[in-house]
């Protein structure tokens, strides 16, 4: 390289810049967040993270510094083919109608279904979420996907919420939805029915986008060995890091546990 011996170590010994330096302690922030979230953060999280620990570093520094070490956010992947369109019976009127923000808990929550798959075969997965924060208050697994998977998740929500009024829940018109069973403990329970129309995935996006999070953030395309392993794993996604640590941008950057905590709090000081 046409570079003097003596040169080229004079250069290996000089201090690293203040810049550099800044770096690489900024680094060592980034990687503890990005761990933390399970490897799940992209840059703006991460920077609202080290927003929080008083650093002043723009969204850019954290970019570039995540890039170059290769730490990145978790991307999705394509939903199975299959047909999702036909007609059906509507059992109950669109009612939500894509009004996904709301003003207080326990006033709209939404439910859906979704497998995961094991070596003991399917596991499915009901759950029911509050839009004002994007919680998931209900939750349920089994083998089957029966209408008792979908009553137990919103039996859940009903036992942790005991909201004092009426609660609009929106489903799709799954067979589980249009069940006897189900607008009998809707109605047993003071919960009012809207559905979405048949085929139309958008009229219930937050629950749809909750379980590509979920696939994306934990499953990762995983075939566990046991359905009580894929039970653990989910139990601790929704539990222990999505409720009460992921950011959701919907929030303010805060926890769906973090944001109720704040409307709480401020409806105690007026």
């Amino acid at each position: 390289m046409q570079v003097h011996r003596s040169g080229f170590y004079a250069w290996m010994k000089q201090p690293k810049s203040d810049r550099q330096q800044q770096d690489e302690r900024l680094l060592g922030l980034i990687k503890q967040s990005w761990l933390e979230s399970g490897t799940v953060y992209g840059y703006r999280k991460v920077h609202t993270d080290l927003r929080e620990l008083g650093e002043s570093c723009g969204k850019n520094r954290v970019a570039r510094l995540m890039k170059r070490e290769g730490l990145r956010s978790q991307t999705g992947y394509k939903r199975r083919k299959g047909m999702y369109g036909g007609k059906s019976q509507v059992a109950a009127p669109n009612t939500l109608d894509r009004q996904f923000t709301v003003s207080e808990p326990n006033k709209s929550w939404v439910t859906d279904i979704t497998y995961i798959r094991t070596h003991e075969g399917w596991l499915y997965l009901a759950v029911v979420i509050d839009l004002f924060s994007r919680q998931v208050v209900g939750w349920a697994m089994k083998p089957r996907m029966t209408t008792d998977l979908a009553t137990d998740a919103l039996l859940m929500a009903v036992w942790r919420r005991k909201p004092e009024n009426e609660v609009l829940v929106h489903s799709d018109q799954g067979s589980q939805f249009t069940s006897d069973e189900w607008q009998r403990f809707l109605k047993e329970h003071s919960l009012s029915c809207s559905m979405s129309r048949r085929g139309n995935c958008h009229d219930n996006a937050v629950a749809e986008s909750f379980f590509q999070l979920l696939k994306r953030e934990r499953i990762k395309r995983k075939i566990y060995s046991t359905r009580d392993e894929a039970r653990s794993e989910v139990f601790d996604y929704i539990e222990m890091f999505y409720n009460s640590k992921r950011r959701h941008g919907s929030n303010d950057g805060l926890s769906p546990v973090e944001f109720e905590a704040q409307y709480f709090s401020n409806q105690s000081g007026v």
